[in-house]
């Protein structure tokens, strides 16, 4: 079958082991189901696993991607939960959790196989396309905003970053739920678009906002930390979900304690957010922002688009 795959590891120049070619089938556990993949979503997770991060030599060939929405040998209509954990855990606390395309192999393939109770039955009313921008960043958004950060309608959040698929997530997600939305890009045409995704408004990276916010929804790290503390309302949260420009920032923990903030941790989501996020957008009428969509045989040029940072919204894939 068609795929792609990381093939060696190269941290300045982590497109040097991508490779797209044809590959055998992978022995699947008991258990575990076949879904021909429909369509598969990039994320910068794939650019950190040829990186070498998650990965270890030995691992490789590992077929890329943890997003994908496709049909299961039985016919059924259905989206990849992209987390593997344990199935009497909470699939965002198990220690032994892992994603597709880390220790199984992952949905950048005309079939991935993962266990039945991974999949989640996919609304009518989302394109192929819509549905496998959800698993990874979607799914981070929506735990960030809805499970972790004690926002309430009317409340004010600040997105730091804009363009990737975990901000513009949040964007439209923040915006239809009631909340004030600023977000920070040092790219004046990203800022443009995030307002028109839904922002009230958009400001350089470290600019004093008009007023205090309630949350911080932080993906970009050490670039952003000191101005996401700054920002906040005395009482507030800090989401943390990633740290893309360094995760060792200074911790200013005068400010922390004095000002009474709290700072949580997020990552992904469990199955039970995703058939919520599912319902939503159902609901909603939202949909994800698709940057482009290229057959799987063209996956190199997504890659370079992501690893440019030019992107805005996601790029999808389509075996």
């Amino acid at each position: 079958m068609l795929a792609v795959t990381a093939n060696s590891f190269s941290e300045t120049d982590p497109l040097a082991g991508l490779t797209v070619g044809d590959v055998a089938e992978p022995d699947a556990p008991a258990g575990w189901v076949r879904v021909a993949v429909k369509a598969a979503a990039l994320n910068h997770h794939d650019l950190w696993s040829l990186r070498g991060v998650g990965l270890r030599a030995e691992q490789l060939p590992m077929i890329l991607g943890c997003d994908a929405a496709g049909v299961t040998d039985d016919g059924r209509e259905v989206v990849v939960h992209a987390v593997v954990a344990d199935p009497d855990g909470d699939e965002t606390m198990d220690p032994g959790r892992t994603l597709l395309s880390e220790k199984y192999q992952g949905t950048f393939a005309e079939y991935v196989w993962v266990p039945a109770r991974n999949l989640v039955p996919k609304p009518p009313a989302l394109s192929w396309e819509e549905a496998a921008c959800l698993p990874t960043a979607w799914l981070t958004a929506y735990r960030m905003l809805f499970t972790m950060s004690g926002l309430q309608p009317g409340g004010r959040v600040l997105v730091q970053g804009a363009g990737g698929g975990v901000s513009t997530a949040l964007v439209a997600l923040a915006r239809v739920a009631g909340y004030v939305v600023y977000v920070t890009s040092r790219d004046a045409t990203k800022r443009e678009r995030a307002v028109e995704l839904g922002a009230h408004a958009a400001f350089e990276s470290g600019a004093r906002l008009p007023e205090r916010v309630d949350a911080v929804m932080e993906t970009v790290g050490a670039a952003t930390w000191d101005h996401s503390l700054k920002s906040l309302e005395p009482g507030g949260t800090v989401v943390v979900a990633g740290a893309t420009s360094g995760a060792e920032p200074p911790a200013d923990l005068r400010r922390v304690f004095f000002r009474q903030l709290r700072i949580v941790g997020s990552t992904m989501g469990t199955r039970g957010e995703l058939a919520r996020l599912l319902r939503f957008l159902d609901a909603t009428g939202i949909r994800p922002l698709v940057d482009s969509v290229r057959p799987l045989s063209e996956a190199r040029a997504s890659f370079e688009r992501l690893n440019s940072g030019d992107s805005f919204g996601k790029l999808v894939l389509t075996p």
